[in-house]
């Protein structure tokens, strides 16, 4: 069975949890899993689960034990590789056809390290009786969310979101504020905080143990390159090509409806053309789009659709913009300001009309070095530093360097500019919505921590490193998976498998970037499979028009908001970066945007009242 869901529990060293808060944690995250669900108590434990079903309908039901119900365990995910270990678990006997029942048995044999054989997409909940255990764990990558926290009394709490946590009536509300202003750097909170003080992320490849009133974290795998010897290149394409094909076709089991989401880039083309080849119905694919042409990626999704005879359907976002805003903030229970938040929570309310499972090109930039900053750090390093200082100056004189983020003037006054900043630096500036004297200009207090994201290692793969351990796991990851399944949609990411990871990892430099194009295994890998246009676009990510939005449709609403501010901010400098933007002087959207859903997560997620800046 796969058993895409919400899992939520308690844990008590000292006497049995209520069962009755679990099942309001439960109902926090039942859009997770709407097609069945129970609270189970187990002396100590009470475990809790919301089932969307995919995979083995009829007999997919949990939580799931051993033979002699000494360990139980409900789980939230896929597993890819269940098939081999219920092979290597013949011996025992295991319920229905599915993955999640291997689980128990497994960890009978080999303990919590039974989590270093499990591949696919996970967090679960794993409780052993006769030690009094728990063991939480979530996969490799972070594809699925997993949040605790310790109450008063010394119980453990855990959920896939942290609304399920917010439930209990012991959960202290309180603000972290370093957590914040990392947020406001990045737009996202890195590392294990969650925003709210002592509610903390389980680390992608982690697991966590607890025992009576203690618990320790451990990591049990960290992403690194595959071990592969020197080859052609040729030799490497093929490598490529055999791998994501695997990925891609491993991710196709389904009893229920499957489809993908179609950007027009490169990575979810290259991920239909596969399934195409693979399925033997035509697949379904889903696209989003704008009036305004430099958002719009119709074109291009409708080139592969027409090539691959897919049941093609795209979405025009006309939506009441504010609304969905509104909408967003209830299921961001965390802090993000990725504002391509908006279009996949879109296109994933509209594809689960059709589909209940969706393949997504995600993790093609991590996994084959595609973002345009991987390029630009090594253009950094043969731009003599006056040289850069000058040609950013000069760019950003001109109006599309200056306000037009999307162009290739602005986007060259970024490099340049990043360019003049020490190497170690360079990661930082370039990923910064507020650097840090902007941040400290518009705290009250003025505080505003320095960012420390310095790649452990040299080149190319010290940023995909980077990228992998903070950008995904914080932001990328997050925004999919709440947006998805806010609808009960599952979606599958086949260029985060494991394996394309560590290959890409492996690539020589020479086949990840060059001059500015990246992924350049990938597109070469595919490039037969691809039309034309598709096949040489460049980097351009999933934007919104923020621009014109806070100039138009959400000026009234971030007005109002931002103008009833928590004491947090001055607000006259809210005011300054609302006026120049009004104005046409600068383009603030992508910061405004972040201090509007910062705003709007605060009063949905926060206990302290609104109160007004001086």
């Amino acid at each position: 069975m796969f058993s895409v869901c919400g899992i939520a529990g308690l844990y008590s060293p000292s006497g049995a949890p209520n069962p009755e808060l679990v099942d309001a944690m439960r109902a926090a995250v039942a859009h997770r899993g709407p097609d069945e669900g129970s609270t189970d108590a187990y002396g100590r434990c009470v475990l809790g689960h919301q089932r969307l079903r995919v995979l083995d309908l009829a007999t997919g039901f949990q939580p799931v034990t051993n033979e002699t119900d000494d360990v139980v365990c409900v789980f939230n995910g896929e597993l890819y590789n269940f098939q081999q270990l219920r092979e290597e678990l013949r011996d025992h006997s295991i319920r229905g056809t599915g993955d999640t029942p291997v689980l128990p048995h497994a960890y009978e044999e080999n303990g919590p390290d039974f989590v270093r054989r499990l591949e696919g997409m996970f967090a679960f909940a794993l409780w052993d009786r006769s030690r009094e255990r728990l063991v939480l764990a979530r996969d490799r990558l972070g594809k699925k969310p997993l949040v605790w926290t310790r109450l008063a009394d010394g119980t453990l709490a855990f959920a896939s979101e942290l609304k399920a946590l917010l439930r209990l009536p012991d959960v202290r509300r309180d603000v972290d504020m370093a957590a914040l202003d990392a947020y406001l750097a990045l737009q996202y909170v890195p590392g294990d905080s969650t925003g709210i003080a002592g509610i903390h992320r389980v680390p992608p490849g982690h697991m966590l143990l607890a025992e009576g009133e203690s618990q320790r974290i451990e990591r049990y795998w960290t992403p690194a390159p595959a071990a592969l010897s020197p080859r052609s290149d040729e030799d490497w394409l093929e490598l490529v090509r055999a791998t994501v094909r695997d990925a891609v076709t491993e991710r196709l089991a389904a009893d229920v409806p499957l489809g993908a989401l179609l950007s027009g880039g490169i990575d979810s083309s290259i991920v239909v053309s596969l399934m195409a080849r693979h399925s033997s119905q035509p697949v379904r694919t889903f696209t989003v789009g704008f009036d305004d042409v430099r958002y719009d990626e119709r074109d291009y999704a409708r080139a592969v659709a027409d090539r691959y005879a897919t049941v093609h359907e795209e979405l025009r976002i006309d939506a009441d913009v504010p609304d969905t805003v509104e909408r967003l903030a209830d299921t961001f229970d965390e802090p993000l300001g990725d504002e391509a938040a908006f279009p996949t929570f879109l296109i994933c309310e509209q594809a689960r009309r059709h589909v209940t499972v969706a393949l997504t090109g995600d993790g093609g930039d991590e996994s084959f070095a595609g973002y345009e900053r991987y390029a630009a750090h090594r253009f950094a390093n043969v731009v003599p530093t006056a040289v850069a200082a000058a040609g950013a100056r000069a760019l950003r004189a001109t109006r599309a360097g200056s306000t037009e983020p999307r162009s290739t003037l602005f986007r060259a006054a970024r490099f340049l500019d990043v360019a003049t900043a020490p190497p170690v630096d360079r990661y930082a500036r370039l990923m910064e919505v507020f650097p840090r004297e902007l941040r400290a200009r518009l705290w009250a207090d003025g505080a505003a921590a320095p960012l420390d994201l310095r790649p452990r290692t040299r080149g190319v793969r010290g940023l995909q490193l980077l990228d992998l351990e903070t950008y995904l796991p914080g932001d990328l990851l997050p925004k999919s998976d709440l947006a998805s399944m806010a609808h009960s949609l599952e979606l599958r990411s086949p260029l985060l498998d494991r394996r394309v990871v560590e290959l890409g990892l492996a690539l020589p430099d020479s086949l990840k970037t060059r001059g500015v194009t990246g992924k350049v295994a990938l597109r070469r890998a595919f490039a037969a499979d691809l039309p034309t246009q598709v096949a040489g676009r460049g980097k351009t990510g999933f934007g919104v028009p923020l621009g014109r939005w806070f100039r138009e449709d959400l000026r009234e609403l971030a007005r109002d908001v931002l103008a009833n501010d928590r004491g947090w901010f001055r607000a006259a400098e809210i005011r300054r970066l609302q006026d120049e933007h009004e104005s046409g002087r600068a383009d603030h959207g992508h910061r405004l945007w972040c201090l509007l859903m910062l705003e709007l997560w605060a009063r949905r997620y926060v206990e302290a009242p609104a109160l007004t800046a001086a």
